[in-house]
């Protein structure tokens, strides 16, 4: 998208009259489908039955380097064929290694790891396959490092708040950080409907969506500060309709830019990248509509509670 496209792309969306806020009511029913489930997907990955990979299910992860390079597709059939099920492949192009890692089920230690040396020894024999390591993770582990994602996730939302709470006022925290929620909760449940693996690649994804969000946001509420000291007299959600309509321009060419690299990512960025990409368009979709849909609504809905206390 050249200069000039993003330049006329502005003028066509320059000056919108959108009520936004008199859809406020429909996007909290939306929102609340979304949230309710991104939570039942957090409680079966708390309990081990979504669709996990190897750091949080345990596995065994087989690092093996070639002579010269073997493409990933061949190195998939030849593991089926081997009668090996629910195995992540990485490439290593420049150093000609393939890192295997495969999901731990009822089979004793060790066999998958035999398994996956005596299958590279026979169908790639003329690449003088050679281990470099075998990595167990056993069960408990990756249930601390589920645990470890979890809180991750939490202490990350929670500094946020106190991030955007210091900076603004406290409603315009809590709105951050329910859009921020929101996001992570949404993400999770497209993700567990779709049977996507969930792994550390999308705790990766998804702490940079919440960036991304956040920052979304942060601009959002900027412009909403700087109209409430101008617009004394308006209501709150006039004041929250003329900010959101005036940095739309900048939201929409921002969210585009961005989810046109991550469109490239999930075309062309390898089976690798695949989910990682999807998981950014996905969260680029949903953080822009967070931002407008979910977080000013609630510094409305804090703020009318306020009000009410203070008449009372």
């Amino acid at each position: 998208m050249g200069y000039e496209e993003v330049e006329h792309m502005i003028e066509i969306i320059k000056n919108t009259k959108i009520d936004f806020m008199s859809y406020r009511k429909v996007a909290f029913i939306v929102s609340g489908i979304l949230s309710l489930l991104g939570l039942f997907a957090l409680i079966q990955i708390g309990l081990g039955k979504a669709n996990l990979g190897v750091d949080f299910a345990g596995g065994t992860a087989v690092q093996i380097k070639f002579h010269s390079s073997v493409a990933l597709q061949d190195i998939r059939v030849a593991l089926e064929k081997g009668g090996l099920k629910d195995f992540d492949l990485q490439d290593l192009p420049t150093e000609n290694k393939i890192l295997i890692r495969v999901k731990k089920q009822e089979e004793k230690i060790g066999a998958y790891a035999e398994t996956i040396i005596n299958v590279m020894n026979q169908s790639f024999k003329d690449k003088k396959p050679v281990i470099d390591s075998v990595t167990e993770i056993g069960p408990k582990v990756g249930a601390r490092m589920r645990t470890d994602a979890l809180m991750a996730i939490l202490v990350s939302v929670i500094c946020l708040l106190i991030y955007v709470g210091w900076r603004f006022q406290f409603r315009f925290g809590v709105g951050a950080t329910v859009a921020t929620f929101h996001d992570v909760l949404a993400i999770l449940g497209i993700f567990y409907i779709l049977d996507k693996e969930i792994n550390l690649i999308l705790l990766s994804a998804l702490l940079t969506i919440a960036g991304y969000s956040l920052t979304d946001t942060v601009v959002i509420f900027d412009r909403i500060r700087e109209n409430m000291k101008k617009m004394i007299k308006e209501t709150i959600e006039d004041i929250i309709n003329k900010s959101l309509n005036e940095v739309l321009s900048r939201t929409i060419v921002t969210t585009l830019t961005v989810l046109l690299s991550a469109l490239s990512l999930f075309f062309f960025g390898g089976e690798v990248l695949h989910d990682f990409s999807l998981a950014i368009i996905i969260g680029l979709i949903i953080g822009t509509y967070s931002s407008i849909f979910v977080a000013s609504p609630v510094v409305i809905l804090i703020g009318n509670k306020a009000t009410i206390k203070k008449k009372k």
